[in-house]
């Protein structure tokens, strides 16, 4: 019997050699080599000028690498299982939220990206969190959808995930396309987050045809969940659809906001009995055995007393019947939420359970919600966004795009309770006359210049995609160029979200003096107030000792 661990000792000639220890008889160690170029990996033992073939085969997952270090892992009939069932899996993730009014109500942060674009805790994008949850569940296939405003999160999935999920593992961009391959697709658009999926099916068939279960997630929620669990739930139920459902309170925060994906309400054994959007439920007839009682009572201890939970939108379902829902009862449909699992939930003969999910979970469906899960991200006890870690914890790491930028650069400035990214410039005048700056209980995304004597407290500023003086070298003759791109000289700023690229002019003061929750800037201004929050849009320009 022999140690499952394998380590390089040598690789010569594109010929991977391996050295393996006996445990029971203590030989001499035996060399065996692997040819990368057999469709079917197995391990040859060279022996006393005699040759034979172990039974012991490499798991395909297994990445090569250059590396002396001993990365192969543990060889065992479990773990072949369950690379086995990794493989069978891949994500769909919404690239631009898979509800279509979540536009409107992040405007304007949303004016020229997708929700899944959205920066968070200076140095990330949102996506980054989903995409990093499916790399932490070891689901390596992994395909985002994207169709609104998506250039930047085209570039940015592309550039950030090429090579991290390894030999096997992809990240592929499915951009809004037209296509004839399908009579029901008439060559449109995606029309909607059922529609995108029905339209890609065939991809996924014809290039990636062992998929045997999707994980379907919106791109924009802000949460840490370990996928394994979640399909294990859905394997031992049988079920044909599971839907995550967080635990916490239907009441709060989103009380004002119509459910997206519709409130679950669970039997004794986590059935979905029914799912309602507003205050129309969609009922599905109880079986003989189950009684209203069954439905009330709380699940785990954790559930609200009427039994109902809150759809996250998350949902694992098996192929065949995506396939049967999309292709075959509702063709024609357009919203996977309310039309597709709304009719499945309806429907005779498909188990649709319920997962419970006690952790943090933020869906990210108003400029209130944004901007507090930016300034939440700087305590650090609610850094990982569910209490189990945090953006720091390097044991379930937040993946995101390199940038290569330089380390910030503070000349000036008292910095207390706040997140600064990368590149930044604070403190650049060279006039001794003016006080330091100083920023509390905010948000500093990369590549943002600030100057002498500012005040930044309990704001989010995005930041910049060019340093200032590249920017002004490109429009030596345009006038915005005399405002710099970025925040000048003893500026005030409380309570703010500044977007990139904005131009704030010095002695400007964005302070809400009245104390406004809803409201837009006067014509020229360049800003908007949403929930009490100001907020400077992408590339406005604030002109010098203005007060908003």
């Amino acid at each position: 019997m022999y140690n499952r661990e394998v380590i390089i000792v040598e690789e010569h000639r594109k010929r991977l050699v391996f050295k393996r220890k006996c445990i029971e008889d203590m030989v001499l160690p035996q060399l065996c080599v692997l040819n990368p170029r057999s469709s079917s990996p197995s391990l040859t033992f060279k022996r006393n000028g005699s040759r034979r073939r172990s039974p012991l085969k490499l798991p395909s997952s297994v990445l090569v690498s250059n590396s002396s270090y001993p990365i192969w892992p543990l060889l065992s009939a479990s773990s072949d299982q369950s690379q086995s069932q990794t493989q069978s899996v891949a994500a769909i993730i919404f690239g631009d939220g898979s509800e279509s009014q979540s536009q409107s109500r992040l405007y304007p942060l949303t004016m020229r990206r997708s929700e899944g674009a959205l920066p968070m805790a200076a140095n990330y994008r949102l996506i980054d969190a989903v995409v990093s949850n499916c790399i932490n569940s070891n689901i390596k296939k992994i395909f985002a959808l994207t169709q609104f405003n998506s250039t930047s999160l085209n570039s940015h999935l592309s550039k950030a995930y090429s090579g991290v999920v390894g030999c096997e593992g992809i990240v592929q961009v499915i951009a809004a396309h037209q296509s004839s391959h399908h009579h029901h697709h008439n060559g449109s658009w995606f029309e909607g987050s059922a529609d995108a999926v029905r339209k890609c099916l065939w991809i996924l068939e014809e290039y990636y045809h062992p998929l045997t279960e999707f994980l379907v997630l919106p791109g924009h929620h802000l949460y840490r969940m370990d996928y394994q669990h979640l399909l294990h739930f859905h394997r031992n139920s049988k079920a044909d659809i599971t839907i995550a459902a967080s635990t916490n309170s239907i009441s709060t925060p989103h009380h004002h906001h119509p459910p997206p994906f519709g409130i679950l309400q669970l039997d004794f054994q986590h059935q979905v009995q029914s799912i309602r959007f507003n205050s129309s439920p969609i009922i599905l007839p109880f079986a003989s055995s189950s009684s209203p009682s069954s439905v009330n009572r709380k699940l785990n201890g954790n559930f609200s007393s009427c039994g109902e939970l809150r759809s996250m939108g998350i949902y694992v379902m098996k192929k065949e019947a995506m396939k049967k829902l999309l292709e075959e009862q509702f063709p024609e449909a357009k919203d996977l939420a309310r039309e597709v699992i709304a009719g499945a939930v309806a429907a005779n003969g498909i188990k649709v359970q319920g997962y419970p999910f006690d952790g943090r979970w933020e869906e990210m469906r108003s400029i209130g919600e944004f901007y507090k899960a930016n300034i939440e991200s700087i305590e650090e006890e609610k850094m990982g966004y569910n209490g189990l870690g945090s953006f720091c914890d390097r044991g379930v790491p937040v993946y995101t795009m390199p940038h290569c930028l330089p380390p910030t650069l503070i000349s000036e400035a008292v910095i207390t309770n706040s997140l600064v990214g990368d590149g930044c410039i604070i403190g650049v005048s060279k006039a001794t006359t003016l006080r330091c700056s100083s920023i509390k209980g905010s948000v500093i995304g990369m590549m943002t210049r600030i100057g002498d004597g500012v005040v930044i407290e309990d704001s989010v500023i995005i930041g910049s995609d060019v340093y200032p003086d590249q920017q002004e070298e490109e429009e030596e003759e345009e006038e915005e160029a005399t405002i710099p791109i970025g925040i000048g000289n003893q500026c005030q700023i409380r309570k703010a979200i500044v977007d990139k690229n904005a131009r704030i002019g010095n002695n400007v003061m964005i302070i809400n003096k009245d104390k406004v929750e809803e409201g837009e800037g006067e014509e020229g201004k360049g800003y908007v107030i949403r929930e009490g929050i100001v907020i400077v849009p992408r590339n406005a320009i604030i002109p010098h000792h203005t007060i908003l």
